[in-house]
């Protein structure tokens, strides 16, 4: 088996396994690779998580850490947050392989397994996305205490309901809400992020931002995220976004495109989300949504249903050279 191939095989067996039954682990000063319990937290919004008024002791999730074959010192790591499907065969294994080519750690954590969910793709109200951010905010917390993960070069990489995640964890509020100290993440990758309904705040993290697009996504449409890429390029942050012509949705899956009918997609929504105050500026009529109640009322009005998903193996293989001179040039890695 060719080594790339069987980084992958590891990583799926690995992700495969049983939840362990130990307490979660607090410290990875021990260098404990493969399956790991940690504790995070589970806030019902930002508002909860900004203001730390989610519930202690937390929730217990899980991932799966794997190093690079040779790794010597301390090196580059990666979190990566699935999406609303969860973790898909073919997609978090493949990308941990990569990244694990390009010499970096992967850390693949899994939001929903724990929390008995299996897919928010036809109801995102099962679950906030403020969960996932705080799982990766908890695993960038835990990464930064193994002695062979550089803390300074630990990045996210996010799909759809992750990409999400990767682009949140820049705003300093919601990083603040589950870190103490100055720890934050390198990098922030985001595939097909949902941008419909970006949320803001005062303060950035200003790393680096990458967001890869589907041109004919109709689930998360690329449009929105430009819009959001201005307003980060305002606060100072460097964002590239590139847009890959033709694709669709999940353009980094095995499987070909297929609409899917059920699927719950915010396109039609028009509003911003300032996370300090848990205000919701609707962008149509220009009112201000502060009651819980009336947000939840405006977002069931503007959601829609049916978008396609599936994969472009030319967007994927672009993809995957786009995150290597992006994590090469951020991290200075060494050329393979």
């Amino acid at each position: 088996m060719k080594p790339a191939l069987a980084m992958v095989a590891t990583a799926i067996c690995l992700l495969a396994q049983p939840p362990a039954r130990a307490e979660p682990v607090t410290s990875l000063a021990d260098g404990r690779l493969g399956l790991i319990e940690f504790a995070s937290a589970t806030p019902s919004g930002p508002s909860a998580l900004v203001r730390q008024t989610y519930p202690v002791p937390g929730t217990t999730v899980r991932g799966t850490l794997s190093l690079p074959q040779g790794a010597a010192g301390r090196v580059p790591a990666m979190v990566i947050a699935h999406g609303s499907g969860g973790i898909l065969p073919g997609r978090e294994a493949a990308w941990a392989a990569r990244l694990g080519a390009l010499g970096l750690a992967t850390f693949v954590v899994d939001s929903f397994g724990p929390r008995n969910l299996q897919s928010t793709a036809r109801d995102q109200t099962r679950l906030s996305t403020m969960a996932n951010l705080a799982d990766a905010l908890a695993a960038l917390r835990l990464l930064a205490t193994h002695p062979q993960i550089d803390p300074a070069r630990i990045g996210v990489m996010g799909f759809s309901r992750g990409g999400q995640v990767a682009l949140y964890s820049t705003l300093e509020p919601l990083r603040r809400g589950m870190i103490d100290g100055a720890l934050r993440f390198a990098a922030h990758v985001a595939l097909y992020p949902s941008c419909s309904i970006p949320y803001h705040a005062a303060s950035v993290t200003g790393s680096p931002i990458l967001m890869l697009l589907g041109g004919a996504d109709d689930y998360t449409p690329a449009a929105a995220c430009h819009t959001y890429a201005a307003w980060f390029r305002d606060k100072g942050t460097p964002v590239d976004v590139t847009v890959y012509e033709g694709a669709y949705h999940d353009f980094d899956i095995p499987p070909p495109p297929r609409f899917v009918p059920e699927l719950q997609s915010a396109r039609g929504c028009k509003a911003q989300v300032e996370v300090e105050s848990g205000t919701m500026q609707r962008l149509d009529s220009g009112g201000a949504l502060r009651d819980p109640a009336a947000i939840a009322a405006y977002l069931r009005g503007c959601m829609e249903r049916g978008a396609t998903m599936g994969g472009d193996p030319r967007a994927l293989a672009l993809a995957a050279r786009d995150v290597g001179d992006f994590l090469r040039r951020t991290f200075a890695l060494r050329e393979p």
